[in-house]
């Protein structure tokens, strides 16, 4: 091998390396931004559960409605990270229920400031783990375990207040877990409105018409957004339940989810999606099948988050129990 060549070569592995040092770095960075930007948006929950405390003690409030809220902010502030955004929202909405008008000016203040503080952090904490996912979703970052032990990190999902004293809108839901002969399942792929760079993956489904039954309405959006006509009768479940807090286009809600399964479906079966409604044909991108090992593995944000761990459980005849999801 002549000189140059070697040279050459010695070269190329030379910046590879210095490369592969400056990926980690970067993925190094990234976890300690997610780290501060997590203790931050801690720091900020943590006065809003102060301030709540204070305003159920400033004797503005009826006694019941004011031991309730301090209750809440006790759950809150005790929580552990898997519980912590069912806590959060559940104060959340306790507190989109008070009259601010009936506060001191200075207590409904600070309330207000310690709520905005915490649409910050969330935001910032959210921006930190989008930047850090992305990264580790790098193949050669993946390939060579670049991420070296790092904990994944993890969105926090609460609802941002809207306008004081409105309650979250109430949304039930239907839900179908949608599996092919394979047992993978069908996902969809879209964005909120209001954050664009907010993507995620999610179940087929949608919202609950008045007077729905919850498994006709099911069969409904299965059929509107995929095209494939299940009687509703046919519908396993529902086996899930997911109660959950979330903003969309600017606006709370109150969502109360109820899955059901449909599976068998043949792998050549095509997905139709010209039913749907204009806010997802604006909203929606794309849609594969997956295993859960895939799901089990990905760095993107997938709702229900439990998904890949409770896929194996409907391998299994369905006892007729509904569980609690997140």
């Amino acid at each position: 091998m002549s000189g140059w060549l070697v040279t050459l070569l010695v070269v190329v592995a030379l910046l590879l390396l210095a490369w592969l040092a400056m990926t980690a770095n970067r993925l190094d960075r990234l976890h300690v931004r997610t780290d501060a930007a997590w203790a931050a948006l801690d720091a900020a929950l943590a006065r809003r559960a102060v301030v709540v405390r204070a305003v159920a003690a400033a004797g503005c409030l009826d006694q019941s409605a004011a031991d309730e809220l301090r209750a809440a902010a006790e759950r809150a502030e005790r929580a552990k990270r898997p519980d912590r955004e069912s806590t959060e929202n559940e104060l959340g909405r306790r507190l989109s229920t008070v009259d601010r008008a009936a506060l001191p000016v200075a207590l409904a203040a600070e309330l207000t400031d310690a709520e905005q503080r915490v649409v910050i952090a969330r935001r910032v904490h959210s921006d930190a783990v989008r930047d850090t996912l992305a990264q580790r979703r790098r193949r050669i970052v993946r390939w060579l375990r670049l991420s070296g032990t790092a904990p994944r990190p993890e969105y926090l999902e609460i609802a941002e207040p809207g306008e004081p004293g409105s309650a979250p809108t109430p949304r039930p839901s239907a839900r179908v877990v949608l599996r092919d002969v394979d047992g993978r399942v069908l996902l969809f792929h879209g964005h909120d409105p209001a954050q664009p760079s907010d993507t995620f993956w999610f179940t087929v489904g949608g919202g609950v018409e008045p007077g729905e039954d919850l498994r006709a309405a099911a069969a409904r959006e299965l059929q509107e957004e995929t095209g494939l006509v299940v009687a509703p009768g046919d519908l396993i479940g529902p086996v899930w339940r997911r109660r959950v807090v979330f903003s969309f286009d600017g606006r709370s809600y109150d969502g109360e989810e109820w899955f059901f399964l449909a599976e068998r479906v043949p792998p050549s079966t095509t997905v139709d999606t010209s039913g749907f409604q204009e806010v997802e044909r604006d909203t929606v991108d794309r849609h594969r099948w997956w295993t859960r090992d895939e799901l089990a593995a990905t760095e993107e944000k997938v709702y229900p988050v439990q998904l890949a761990e409770l896929l194996p459980d409907l391998d299994r005849d369905w006892d007729g129990e509904i569980r609690v999801i997140r």
